[in-house]
């Protein structure tokens, strides 16, 4: 099963507004002023890409990244998590993180966990998985979200072998971290699925 409408992926090249906003930049993404230019290179092309859709999924593309410090990684990962998680959001963007290498993850881990937040990461060995604090039901009920792709919390339920009251909590959860999407239908489909991976 696929979502009603997938969503073309808008994949974002953390190097390309470094390059642009920082002169010393090469393929590190080091310090909070580096961060903070970055973070706003990828603002000001959202802003210019939401006028033309209002649902948007963003993937921010490490792969050409070095080495990414704590700081860099609040500045870009959780403040761009956090500016579109309010009820104040600009727009309808959600992210996918890609290409992190592991020892890129450490920080971007750090940062989501001190602003407990979740995040879809994507990567050729562990394919789509949660970065950021979760326990084991959240993480068995998003495994089997994205193999389903689209699911009811009773689905869940007898997947993961929990009550339905259990897995409607963990999908609220999941949908209020900004990880999946609810359908009109109260179903819902994990990020993956909208943009049709």
């Amino acid at each position: 099963m696929r979502p009603e409408r997938s969503v073309p992926p808008f994949a974002i090249d953390l190097t390309r507004f470094g390059r642009r906003s920082v002169t010393s930049f090469y393929s590190n993404l080091v310090t909070r002023p580096t961060g903070r230019a970055v973070r706003m290179g990828v603002e000001s092309q959202l802003a210019e890409l939401v006028e033309e859709r209002q649902l948007c999924v963003s993937i921010l593309d490490f792969s050409q990244v070095g080495v990414i410090d704590y700081s860099c990684a609040d500045e870009i990962v959780a403040k761009l998590l956090l500016r579109y998680a309010g009820e104040s959001r600009p727009s309808q963007v959600y992210f996918l993180v890609s290409g992190l290498q592991e020892h890129q993850e450490d920080a971007v881990e750090a940062v989501l966990e001190r602003h407990s937040l979740l995040a879809v990461g994507e990567d050729a060995a562990r394919g789509y998985h949660l970065l950021g604090p979760c326990d084991p039901f959240q993480r068995a009920c998003w495994a089997a979200l994205v193999l389903r792709r689209i699911a009811s919390a009773h689905d869940l339920a007898e997947d993961v072998r929990i009550p339905d009251g259990v897995a409607g909590t963990i999908l609220g959860s999941l949908v209020a971290k900004r990880v999946a999407v609810e359908l009109p239908d109260g179903r819902v489909c994990g990020l993956p699925a909208l943009v049709g991976k």
